[in-house]
């Protein structure tokens, strides 16, 4: 029950993954999009303040101007205030103001305005000298635009005109900015579901054609962990094998080939020299009973299925007294329910990283720990010997010395990592971290 809840996990977990992924960039998409839209919008809206603020300029208002307005004579006023409220202000189109260059205001449809002067700023003064047409969001500060104040924010656009005479005057028009900022919302809300409907139905789209890729991909994995199991459970068995032919075969014949040549040195009638021979004989194939022996505990270790890990790791370090080298076992945070793969993984990591101490390190110290905790086993195996670059590791590897290489693969078949840090003169120290599940 527990493997098919992983299973269906692993499974999930990508696509679920996937899905907010796909979530996180149609949120992404939308605001982008609703910024544009609103910016869009609000360049459009300028742009039809700007064309509409034209017009008028020149179709409405500048036809109405009579040289009297510059003396401010009643009768030209009365006649611009008379065309601006009935055909330029509108409910977007709040305020209209006529200056003078020097800065007076010689007519305005709030009438406090009139006659009064104000330092023209230099936009202004360049749209009257220059002829372009400016837009911009008005400054409520300014002393010239208190009566607009209580209206909130605007946006003044502003060119010149002319007088019958030739005379250039400013015409200013004020909106009000919110028809601007409804205009960017129009064109957001005009766009928004479109293009947030498309990436909806795309992400529903892909959904499950990610769940039907991510199932495949869960059982490609899961078969190659089962051959995987499959081949190094045939190993092991087959380590097994070749292990117990040899201890009931040939080791047994040697031992008794070294009993029969002992006895025949003893025996009385033979010479002192052929005594002699025969004894020495009969050391050197006890030495290589030993040898033997000590190849099958490298071949497959009787005390890891028997006696357990701890027992097999503590041979292991063992070997390394003969040369000098101290060493260090700690074993305590083993937990005694350890999947037997798990140990043997940890137990070939071991004594693949012991030999390479025996054949290379040079190491006055060497320290084995093992910790299981959190549903993960790790081994640590440390030298203080001459280390090596990785350099020397890539050409050990095409010298035929796979079994770092062969680890790696097997510690990541089986879920975990293997990591092997050296440097010059710096030791060697061998991590791997394997789940117990």
């Amino acid at each position: 029950m527990a493997a098919e809840t992983t299973s269906r996990w692993a499974v999930t977990r990508p696509v679920a993954l996937f899905t907010l992924a796909g979530i996180i960039a149609v949120a992404i998409v939308g605001v982008a999009t609703a910024i544009a839209a609103r910016r869009v919008g609000t360049r459009e809206a300028i742009t039809d303040a700007r064309t509409t603020t034209l017009i008028k300029a020149q179709n409405v208002v500048e036809p109405a101007v009579r040289n009297g307005l510059l003396t401010d004579q009643p009768a030209a006023v009365a006649q611009m205030d008379q065309v601006v409220k009935k055909s330029v202000l509108d409910r977007s189109l709040v305020r209209v103001k006529i200056w003078k260059r020097d800065g007076e205001i010689v007519y305005s449809d709030e009438p406090r305005l009139e006659g009064t002067a104000y330092q023209l700023g230099d936009d202004e003064l360049r749209a009257i000298d220059t002829g372009v047409i400016e837009a911009e969001v008005s400054d409520l500060s300014k002393p010239e635009n208190r009566f607009e104040r209580s209206r909130g924010k605007l946006l003044e656009v502003y060119l010149p005109i002319r007088t019958p005479n030739g005379e250039r005057l400013l015409f200013e028009a004020y909106f009000l900015y919110d028809a601007v900022a409804a205009s960017g919302n129009r064109i957001w809300r005009n766009f928004a579901p479109v293009t947030i409907g498309a990436l909806i139905a795309l992400e529903v789209v892909q959904i499950p054609l990610a769940f039907s890729l991510a199932r495949r991909l869960r059982t490609r994995q899961l078969e190659r962990e089962r051959l995987l199991r499959q081949a190094i459970d045939a190993s092991d068995a087959e380590r097994r094998r070749i292990a117990s032919d040899l201890h009931d075969g040939v080791v047994q014949d040697l031992a008794g080939v070294a009993y029969e040549l002992s006895g025949s040195a003893r025996k009385g009638g033979v010479g002192t020299k052929t005594a002699t021979l025969l004894d020495d004989s009969a050391t050197q194939v006890r030495a290589s009973i030993k040898s033997l022996r000590s190849l099958l505990v490298d071949i497959y270790p009787p005390k890891l299925a028997d006696a357990g890990l701890p027992a097999a790791l503590g041979d292991l370090m063992a070997k390394l007294l003969p040369r000098g080298i101290a060493t260090t076992c700690d074993v305590d945070g083993i937990e005694q329910e350890m999947p037997e793969q798990v140990a043997a993984l940890i137990y070939r990591a071991a004594q693949e990283a012991i030999r390479n101490v025996l054949a290379h390190s040079h190491a006055s110290n060497a320290a084995l720990t093992v910790t299981s905790r959190g549903g993960t086993a790790t081994l640590d195996v440390v030298d203080d010997g001459v280390g090596f670059t990785p350099e020397t590791a890539t050409a050990r590897a095409e010298e035929g010395h796979l079994g770092l290489r062969g680890l790696d693969g097997l510690a990541a078949a089986a879920g975990g990592r293997l990591d092997v840090q050296s440097a010059p003169g710096e030791g060697t120290r061998l991590h791997l971290e394997v789940p117990l599940s």
